[in-house]
C-alpha cells in the first residue's frame, strides 16, 4: 500500500511541480516537494510548512492538518488575486479587513515597499499567526485583534455557520451568538484615528458579511476618504449594500476571482447623472 501511495504522488509531482514553480517559484515549490515526500514515504506531516511564494520578501507559515490556510495561501500566491492592484498608484496606506493569517497583508507590503498596513483580526489564533508571519516587517505592520463594524461595540466570535475552519470566522451582536468569545469592535473612523493616518490609499475586505454593517449607513461620513476598495462580497444582499453605499461616487471597476475592486473613488461631480462604473478587464 505504501508503494502504491508513494508511486500515486510521484505520477502527480509533473504537474504539482509546474503548478507550484509558476504560481509561487523554487523556494516555495521546495517546500511542497518536501512536503508531500514525507506524507507519501508514511512520516507524520507537520502541523505547519513555512513557505515563501515569490511575491512576498519573507516566509510565511501555513497551519496543515484541517486548516483553511493551504486555500487561503493558493488564492493569494497561486491564483494571484491581487495582482490587479499592483497597477494603483503606489498606496502610502492600507487597511486589511479580516486580515486571517496575514498572507494579503505580506503581499501588500511586499508590492509596496513604502507603504503601511494595518491588519484588522477577529479570530485570536489567526491573530497571533498573522503577528508572526508580519513581524519582519517591522514598524510598516500594524496588527490588531479586533472587529471593524458600524459603530464601537463588543462583539461575538464565531465559525459555526461556515464550515468550521479559520476562514469562516464571524461576528455578531451579542444577542444573536452563542459563542463565548467577544472581540472589541472599531468603525473605520475609529481604526483611521487609532493609526493617525486621515485617508485610507487601498481598503482591503473580506469579513464575512459584516458588509452588511460597515457599508450601511454610517458609512457616508468615511467613504470619501478611501481611494480604492477590494472587497469579497459575501451575498447578494451584501452586494447590494456595498454598492448602495458608492451610489455618489465614480470609479472603475473589475472583477479577480472573488474579489470586486473598485478603484479611484471619487466623489460624482455635481449635477452627473447616475451610471454604470467605468468596467476594467477582469481576471
Amino acid at each position: 500500500m505504501k508503494v502504491l501511495r508513494i508511486a500515486r504522488v510521484l505520477r502527480a509531482f509533473p504537474a504539482g511541480l509546474s503548478y507550484w514553480l509558476k504560481t509561487t517559484g523554487w523556494r516555495a515549490t521546495l517546500t511542497w516537494v518536501g512536503y508531500r515526500t514525507t506524507i507519501a514515504l508514511g512520516f507524520p506531516g507537520p502541523k505547519t510548512l513555512k513557505i515563501r511564494p515569490r511575491q512576498v520578501n519573507n516566509a510565511v507559515v501555513v497551519r496543515l492538518a484541517g486548516s483553511s490556510d493551504l486555500q487561503v495561501f493558493e488564492q493569494i500566491f497561486q491564483f494571484d488575486e491581487y495582482a490587479c492592484i499592483r497597477n494603483i498608484p503606489p498606496p502610502s496606506f492600507i487597511v486589511d479587513l479580516g486580515a486571517n493569517a496575514g498572507y494579503a497583508s505580506a503581499y501588500f507590503l511586499s508590492c509596496f515597499p513604502t507603504a503601511t498596513v494595518l491588519a484588522v483580526e477577529p479570530d485570536p489564533t489567526n491573530v497571533e499567526l498573522c503577528r508572526a508571519n508580519l513581524c519582519s516587517y517591522g514598524n510598516r505592520a500594524m496588527v490588531v485583534h479586533g472587529a471593524v463594524w458600524s459603530k464601537r461595540s463588543r462583539l461575538m466570535v464565531s465559525r459555526e455557520n461556515g464550515d468550521g475552519r479559520e476562514w469562516a470566522t464571524k461576528v455578531m451582536e451579542s444577542e444573536a451568538g452563542k459563542s463565548d468569545i467577544t472581540v472589541e469592535a472599531w468603525d473605520v473612523p475609529g481604526l483611521l484615528a487609532m493609526a493617525d493616518q486621515t485617508h485610507i490609499d487601498l481598503l482591503k475586505v473580506d469579513i464575512e458579511r459584516s458588509e452588511l454593517e460597515v457599508f450601511g449607513a454610517t458609512s457616508s461620513s468615511w467613504l470619501s476618504n478611501v481611494r480604492n476598495i477590494c472587497i469579497e462580497l459575501h451575498g447578494a444582499d451584501c452586494s447590494e449594500v456595498f454598492f448602495r453605499a458608492l451610489h455618489d461616487f465614480d470609479y472603475d471597476m473589475a472583477r479577480s476571482g472573488e474579489l470586486t475592486l473598485c478603484l479611484n473613488l471619487r466623489p460624482k461631480t455635481r449635477g452627473a447623472v447616475a451610471g454604470s462604473p467605468r468596467q476594467l478587464q477582469n481576471r
